[in-house]
Formats: structure tokens, sequence, C-alpha cells
């Protein structure tokens, strides 16, 4: 439905409430309050609808508050957020999509994540897309990008982590989960998210009027964009890019490689929280350690063995973060601000993590075994860091 459809349709139905008849026996003093709650209500509608539209004018800035932006869409972000990408780089009409099943297509994504997660939620959904949109925008990038590109980056990051079941790929091994049999238990959630996003392709219809041909490469191009946020693939990915740098051979006109810096640009993304401002980073870093000790917490209540980092007696938030700034985010943020050099979004990604990081070693207690575990893995990631450093 566009715009213009759904605020006739909103108005209409404003107006339908205003020019209710007053109920008999409705005394001057309820009818009056009665107005002014509807008065109140009208304010409040509009004042949203005025924050939205500025928000969505500042959609591609990295200090984006997407926590802001689901309160103001009412827990819509990422349908919001979608179908306003998708009219910014004309993507409807460029593959001639119809707007009701694309609308209905973004609402199964948006209904299929799990709210009761604290993490893997619609909102992170939304926040990963919203990180794309800023990284497809990157001047070394921009201009190379086909519609496809555009196309599938957006759907990937929107899809990414659809049916999230908030625990993580160990926990579904040892507890025999049927999805880790059927996906013999290697990249078990990501392979689970991508068929899902296409069992919703197909459902809602919405590229049935394009070849077969292509339908099948944009599922499969899918399944290889979603495939590779799996974290347990990191280095491999991580090792690739760098050989990439060190060798200069990236060449985006190469649609294999444009395919590859989108891989690059959805694991970046996805972990992008560390490097966004620390009030923003603050609260995904508590939300994800939230997640993961509810599944320790799952964990000692069926006598298994608790996972890393998920003990909630033993594992903090500031040792956990920390840890995971230093061998997740910094090295792969590093070799993308070398890709994107110069660029002053990298830099600011790295400024934050920088901060973030040291406010996260502030906020450390005294260290348990465990944690002290936790930094032996961050200071070797240091340790590599260092090198990586002197070799370029």
């Amino acid at each position: 439905m566009t715009d213009r459809r759904v605020g006739v349709l909103q108005e209409a139905w404003e107006c339908c409430i205003i020019i209710q008849p007053i109920e008999s026996g409705e005394t001057e003093f309820s009818t009056k309050r009665r107005m002014k709650h509807l008065l109140s209500f009208q304010r409040y509608y509009h004042t949203s609808r005025l924050l939205r539209a500025h928000m969505l004018s500042k959609v591609g800035t990295w200090n984006f508050d997407i926590f802001l932006f689901d309160r103001l869409t009412n827990g819509n972000s990422l349908v919001t957020l979608m179908c306003h990408l998708f009219n910014i780089y004309d993507l409807i009409h460029h593959f001639q999509l119809d707007i009701v099943k694309l609308h209905g297509f973004f609402g199964m994504v948006q209904k299929d994540y799990h709210s009761q997660n604290p993490y893997h939620n619609a909102i992170h959904a939304a926040d990963v897309t919203q990180a794309m949109y800023c990284y497809l925008k990157e001047p070394k990038l921009a201009d190379q990008l086909t519609p496809l590109d555009v196309f599938l980056g957006l759907i990937a990051a929107a899809a990414h982590d659809v049916d999230h079941p908030g625990v993580n790929q160990p926990f579904l091994i040892k507890t025999r989960h049927h999805l880790a049999s059927l996906y013999q238990n290697t990249s078990v959630l990501e392979s689970h998210h991508w068929r899902s996003t296409v069992g919703m392709l197909r459902e809602s219809g919405l590229l049935a009027h394009l070849p077969a041909e292509i339908t099948r490469v944009i599922e499969q191009q899918l399944g290889s964009l979603i495939l590779a946020t799996d974290i347990c693939r990191q280095n491999e990915f991580l090792l690739t890019f760098r050989e990439h740098l060190d060798n200069q051979d990236l060449d985006l006109l190469d649609a294999s490689h444009r395919h590859f810096i989108l891989q690059i640009a959805l694991k970046c993304a996805d972990v992008c929280n560390p490097c966004r401002s620390w009030e923003l980073s603050r609260q995904w870093g508590e939300r994800v350690c939230e997640e993961f000790h509810k599944q320790g917490e799952l964990e000692k209540k069926f006598d298994l063995e608790v996972s890393p980092q998920c003990d909630h007696k033993v594992d903090s938030v500031p040792a956990i973060q920390s840890g995971f700034i230093s061998c997740i985010a910094e090295p792969l943020f590093e070799e993308w601000n070398l890709f994107t050099h110069p660029s002053l979004l990298s830099q600011t990604m790295l400024d934050h993590l920088d901060k973030n990081k040291a406010h996260w070693i502030r906020l450390l207690k005294p260290r348990t075994l465990a944690e002290e575990q936790t930094y032996a893995c961050a200071e070797s990631c240091d340790a590599e860091k260092g090198e990586r450093k002197n070799i370029t």
C-alpha cells in the first residue's frame, strides 16, 4: 500500500472517530473530556508522524537511534525502514514489484522474529539493515552496485536472523534439536534463516512474475549472504578479505567480487553494535548478554553444561563485550577501514570501537577465572592485530 493510500485511510479513520455521535446520557463535561482526549491523541499522532519522517530523512547517518525509531513506528521499524529504502533505490519500479505483495513479505519477515528475544528480534534486524544501508552508500561501493546487489543486500540484512530461537548452535546440537539434525550441525541457524526467507518469498509471491532462473539466482545468493553471518566462519572470510587487500586485486566490476564485499558488509552490519555511540552500544551489549544468560539458565535447568559466556554468575557484561571487541569486531572493522579508505564513516566506527572498549574495561570488576580466559583470548587477538599492523 502506498504512503498516500495509507495516509488517506488514516485520515479517514481519524475523521470517523471525531464525528462519532455523543452517546445518550453523556454529560457536557464528559463530552469535553472525550474531545480533549481525542485532540490530544491527534496531536500525539501528528507529532509522531513528523518525528518518523524526520528520522527517515536521517536514515543514512551513523547516529541513527533504532530504538527510538521502533517506538515511533509502534514496533514496525523493520517494515517501515525496508519500504523507505526500497523507495530510495527505486527497486519497486526496477523489479516491477507488486506493492501489496512487497508489504506482505516485509510483514511476514518482521512477524517471524521473536519479540521475546532480548537481542535477536526485529529491532536487531532493522538495526543491521540501517547499517547495511550506510555501507552501501560508501563511495568505494555506491557507484559500482547494481540494483540486484542492493536488493540482495537489503533483503539479506532484514532477514538474516529470522525465526531465531534465542539460543546458539551448540545449544541446538547438544539438545538434539531437529534443526541441528536437518542441517547436520553446520551453520544450523543461518541455514534456517535462509530457508525461512526463501519460504516467505515464495509464499508472498513477490518474485512470481520473474523468470524462474532469476528467482533461483536470487534465492541462492541470499543464501550465500546469510550463511556468511555464521560467526564460526569469521576467520575464513577475514583471511580471504586480507588476501584481497594485500594483493590489491578486488575488482568491483566483477560480480563475484561485489558479492564477496556484500558478504563482508553484512558481516560488519551484523556485529556493528560496538561501533555505535556508547549509549546505543551499551544497550545492545546488555541485550545480547541477557540473551546469553537466559540460555545459561535454560542449560542449568536441564542439567546441561553451561555454554561459554552464558553463566551470569561468572560472565559479566563488560568482560563479554570487551572480549568480543578484541577478538571479533576490531579485526573485521580494521580490514573494512582499509577497504573503504578514505572513509569518514569507517573512521567514526573505529573511534567508537576504541572508546567503547575502554569504557567496558573500566566497568570490569576484579576478574574471575572465566573472565581471565576471556581476557587471554582478547590479549591474543590484540597481539595478532599488532603483528598485522607491523606487516602492513
